[in-house]
């Protein structure tokens, strides 16, 4: 077997930060951060997907409830991917049920969903939301 061929089995050891954009990039920015990090990684595309559809949620939100999307912050340890948005908005945000007629409201409840666990806390400037996956292989 190559070395080019073999899986990695270490994360990278610095953790990934991307500071984004304050206009309605910062999503695509921030996917496309992560997906190359995941791929770097040795994941596969289907494997991201949920970490990617997840990512877009964090972003937005933090553009349309927060005052402005910041920072994103992916940190890898045991065999987990840890996924932070930090936003200046003093707001914290709200897992709805929306109604099924609704076209909107629904982020925090596929983060939810897709993720292991999720969350935010306060910090200087703001606040971060955050969501943990499972990484296979790592």
């Amino acid at each position: 077997m190559t070395t080019s061929r073999m899986p990695r089995t270490t994360m990278p050891a610095a953790p990934l930060k991307v500071f984004l954009p304050a206009d309605i990039t910062a999503p695509a920015l921030a996917r496309n951060e992560v997906r190359s990090a995941l791929l770097d990684f040795g994941l596969r595309e289907r494997q991201v997907a949920d970490i990617l559809l997840a990512t877009s949620e964090l972003v937005t939100n933090a553009f349309e409830h927060g005052e402005r999307p910041q920072r994103l912050e992916l940190e890898f340890a045991d065999g987990r991917l840890t996924l932070r948005v930090h936003d200046t908005g003093r707001r914290l945000p709200e897992l709805r049920s929306p109604a099924p007629a609704e076209a909107r409201s629904r982020g925090l409840v596929l983060v939810q969903a897709l993720s292991l666990d999720w969350g935010f806390e306060r910090c200087p400037g703001g606040k971060y939301v955050w969501a943990v996956f499972r990484v296979p292989g790592a």
